[in-house]
């Protein structure tokens, strides 16, 4: 039998860069425990989505998805790996959510299209009505013991939102209310960061949340903190063109205001990840994702006397303290001398 694992030592371990590699096989023999001992079965649904979530989990390693599925997590419904389907399928989903009501968890993948009555996703049939994802996730959230919202479009409405959302895509908690839910975003989330919370819920119950529903234990710190490139938005180079050396703030990249900790964890088993892979992280783990330019810089907002940083005036809010770290940074440099002014660097150009 494992040993206990405490609720501290399993925030610590989630929030490690070790866990890159190890932390889904080293939770394996706890999540089999409370699995054994009749932790609370998971159904996954999904709506207004491309599949990317449940692809991201099949991805996950050590153990890889075969002994996740079938020796940690009790995943009783998922539309894409379960052997049945049609009328059987949807019964045994509804059976699951009755006989454990208060007692399971619904994963949802995918935004909430409500407009014409929810009919621009229908996901089965009753009586020979339409059953659309709207009643679905309403139905079966209401009984569930929290929601898992996987994935941007489910936490804040992703791509699907996005204006002018002819089919009015809503985020899970805005339609399903009065039933905690806990936001994982990402366009995927981390394998880990699924699994991680999972297992969280089924062993300790809810984690701490911030502001926007997501796991402190995933989501606390920026980008830009533990960015490979940080040395260079600290000595004032910047990338004009993609390939080049150098931050590449001027070329989109939305680092200093999104929360995430993709650049420790990395992903494909540890292997890479956004920036390594030469783009620019685009804030896909952000409420305003993607409601923004891509591939331009943002606006600017000074946090020194002779530099500023791009930060989307619609993301101040969120990214305040991390400008405010950033700028505190940036004046230390700008004193010693390692950083000057664009006018002085434009000069000696012009110089040389």
């Amino acid at each position: 039998m494992p040993t206990k694992l405490s609720r501290r030592d399993f925030v610590r371990l989630c929030a490690g860069s070790a866990a890159a590699i190890s932390m889904t096989g080293f939770l394996a023999p706890y999540m089999s425990e409370a699995v054994a001992a009749g932790a609370p079965p998971v159904i996954w649904i999904q709506g207004a989505s491309c599949t990317g979530c449940s692809i991201s989990l099949l991805n996950t390693v050590h153990p890889d998805i075969k002994k996740v599925l079938t020796e940690v997590i009790s995943l009783r419904y998922h539309p894409n790996i379960m052997a049945a389907a049609g009328d059987l399928a949807m019964q045994e989903m509804f059976k699951v959510a009755e006989e454990n009501k208060g007692n399971f968890f619904l994963v949802v993948e995918g935004a909430v299209p409500t407009g014409a009555d929810g009919l621009y996703c229908t996901v089965g049939e009753e009586d020979g009505h339409h059953i659309t994802f709207e009643k679905l996730v309403t139905t079966i959230g209401k009984k569930s013991k929290a929601i898992l919202s996987f994935g941007t479009c489910s936490a804040f409405g992703g791509i699907p939102a996005t204006p002018p959302n002819p089919t009015n895509c809503k985020a899970v908690d805005q339609v399903v209310k009065d039933v905690p839910v806990i936001n994982v975003p990402g366009c995927p989330p981390h394998p880990d960061w699924m699994v991680g919370t999972i297992a969280h819920v089924l062993l300790y119950g809810i984690p701490e949340m911030d502001t926007f529903g997501r796991p402190k234990m995933f989501f606390s710190n920026i980008i830009h903190d533990n960015c490979e490139r940080r040395q260079y938005f600290d000595n004032g180079i910047f990338a004009k063109t993609f390939g080049e050396p150098g931050c590449m703030l001027e070329l989109g990249c939305k680092g200093p205001i999104a929360h995430c900790d993709a650049s420790t964890r990395l992903f494909n088993g540890g292997v890479n990840w956004c920036v390594k892979s030469g783009g620019v992280c685009i804030g896909c783990t952000e409420p305003q994702f993607p409601a923004w330019p891509m591939y331009e810089r943002m606006a600017e907002m000074p946090v020194g006397p002779a530099t500023t940083v791009t930060v989307d005036q619609v993301g101040i809010v969120l990214g305040g303290l991390a400008v405010a770290g950033i700028g505190g940074h940036l004046v230390g440099n700008i004193a010693t001398g390692r950083i000057g002014s664009k006018k002085e660097d434009v000069e000696k150009e012009g110089d040389s």
